[in-house]
């Protein structure tokens, strides 16, 4: 028994299912400082989950529970779906079996971590990398020590939602200013364990089934490194996993790998921030997966299928030749615009400055055809400056690419911790509206305070998710200059549907099967929405790997069959 045993709880019951990596990570840590951990997984008991869970806690009894949230909601501003209403209700359930303390963590959990304390009604949670502080939590917990000793925990107290200030950090040999209280921007490669191998499992009890994901579908994540230090407006990541950039060991990460591929998960992408944004790192990590291919013609990483995501620059020709010699089968760029003047001050580095030009993103698509490898180009419309010619320039530009996928999204989903989110908050400053601003669900103008107006953290960042009432209202910004009327422009739950027309008409319907497209409810079959979406479980059901865009192009056929053999209903029932 070790320890003690400590449960981790994935409540995502979305589909298609996506491994929860986050837990293998926690497994990891957890078991090296000698407790038993683990996994109760809900995605495949989407209808079950009660007795799952009443089952598990009939003969079991954790010292600790952890909750796993990858997503507050969608992240998709024409759909808007929360998740942590759902969480919510699971969470609420564990709390009925078990007297355990439960503390929640997870990327999307770490974008509002104290709202969502509060809101769980948890006792503890964990912004950005998990492997440290739950540690130290559940030593804390068997050992009778303060939990106010965790560095970095989120604790809930009679007092409030409140967070243990984490260790002293430098920065460049001096001393970092003193930290937030609610912990935005810092850096958190102290959280993170850059120096193990991430244990991957298969078909083992309680325990994460990482090849039964890849069977329904799902690629397996690889993380080679954790933070982020860019600046992008729109983007959680620089503040939720933290602003430094903790490079994971090489050799550590090529054993994940071929751990994986030795149980026959041969499709596997990175989740990183982006994978080449330090990019002498990714080139040593290439460089070892190419030489295990080429020292051992049985080593299972020559069957190895690599995705990854990346930004346009920096992107040469060495790094395309590594990555096509690694296995890799395709690249997703996120270059978002092509004109300068909406790049500047939106996709920027630490220091504010734009890092790549749309001559990037040629060359990333030339380079990467060349080398065999398949490409998504994608592009997001709706920033504060957007107008139908800013739009039509872009789809012009990226349709002229000739990618092997193009996708355009519109409208943004905002945080309380992105610089995005944090301008529009001080552009309200608690007494107006902003144009532009807006919610399916809003019954009243959206207005948000800065958090200097709050009386802390859980208020500032609450306003993000739900209206004064406790109502779900998810804030998401679409640019005023777009083509709307005064009508939608005046409805704080107005739909941008004349933008989403207009892109339409701007793409040669001869150019569809090769694009995404944003739709409205109804309006179409093909989306980009992940959450149950029917092409993409259509895929999962058929035995399909890969990234789903790979597959993109044949949709149609692929969603015939899928209705042919039952796989799903028909497309509208």
């Amino acid at each position: 028994m070790g320890r003690g045993l400590v449960l981790l709880v994935n409540p995502n019951k979305v589909h298609p299912p996506i491994a929860p990596y986050a837990l293998d990570v926690l497994t990891t840590s957890l078991e090296a400082a000698d407790f038993e951990v683990e996994v109760v997984d809900l995605t495949f008991h989407r209808e079950d989950w009660k007795s799952c869970l009443s089952e598990y806690f009939g003969t079991h009894s954790p010292v600790l529970v952890g909750v796993t949230v990858r997503n507050t909601d969608t992240v998709y501003a024409f759909e808007q779906r929360p998740f942590v209403g759902e969480h919510k209700e699971i969470i609420t359930e564990i709390r009925r079996l078990t007297d355990a303390p439960i503390v929640g963590g997870g990327i999307g959990f770490s974008s509002m971590p104290f709202a969502l304390v509060d809101y769980f009604g948890i006792d503890f949670g964990v912004k950005g990398p998990g492997e440290q502080i739950i540690c130290d939590l559940a030593d804390a917990l068997v050992t009778g020590r303060g939990t106010d000793t965790v560095s970095g925990l989120i604790r809930n107290t009679p007092e409030g939602v409140t967070r243990v200030p984490p260790p002293a950090l430098t920065l460049s040999g001096r001393m970092a200013a003193a930290p937030l209280p609610a912990g935005q921007f810092e850096d958190r490669t102290w959280q993170v364990d850059r120096s193990g191998m991430y244990v991957r499992r298969s078909g083992e009890p309680h325990k994460v089934d990482n090849l039964l994901y890849y069977q329904r579908g799902g690629l397996a994540g690889i993380l080679t490194k954790n933070g982020c230090t860019y600046r992008c407006s729109h983007c959680v990541e620089p503040d939720a996993k933290g602003i430094r950039t903790g490079r994971r060991d090489v050799a550590a990460v090529v054993d994940e790998m071929q751990s994986l591929a030795s149980q026959g998960v041969l499709d596997q992408h990175t989740t990183d921030s982006e994978f080449n944004l330090s990019i002498s790192h990714a080139k040593n990590l290439l460089r070892e997966i190419v030489r295990r291919k080429h020292s051992d013609a049985g080593n299972p990483l020559n069957a190895l299928r690599l995705w990854v995501y990346c930004q346009p620059a920096p992107f040469d020709e060495e790094f395309a030749e590594l990555l096509a010699a690694a296995g890799c089968r395709g690249v997703n760029v996120g270059s978002d615009h092509v004109r300068g003047d909406m790049l500047s001050g939106w996709k920027v580095t630490q220091k504010g400055t734009t890092y790549y030009t749309f001559a990037d993103t040629e060359r990333l698509v030339r380079l990467c055809h060349a080398n065999g490898m398949l490409t998504m180009v994608e592009a997001l419309f709706g920033m504060p400056g957007e107008t139908p010619r800013t739009m039509r320039e872009c789809v012009d530009a990226f349709m002229a690419l000739d990618a092997t996928v193009t996708g355009f999204s519109l409208g943004l989903r905002l945080f309380p911790h992105t610089p995005m989110g944090i301008e529009m908050a001080a552009r309200c400053d608690g007494v107006r509206t902003v144009a532009g601003l807006q919610s399916n669900t809003a019954t009243e103008p959206i207005v948000l305070k800065p958090q200097s107006q709050c009386s802390g953290p859980v208020e500032y960042e609450r306003q993000f998710m739900f209206d004064a009432s406790g109502n779900f209202r998810l804030v998401c910004y679409f640019s005023p200059d777009l083509l709307e009327g005064t009508d939608t422009l005046a409805d704080p739950a107005g739909r941008w549907s004349r933008s989403v027309d207009l892109l339409w008409e701007l793409v040669d319907p001869a150019d569809h099967h090769r694009v995404m497209l944003p739709t409205l409810a109804g309006s179409s079959e093909h989306d980009n929405n992940y959450a149950d979406n029917p092409f993409l479980t259509s895929l999962g059901g058929l035995g399909y790997t890969g990234a789903f865009w790979a597959h993109w192009r044949d949709r149609e056929a692929i969603l015939r069959r899928a209705q042919d053999v039952g796989v799903v209903g028909s497309v509208g029932a």
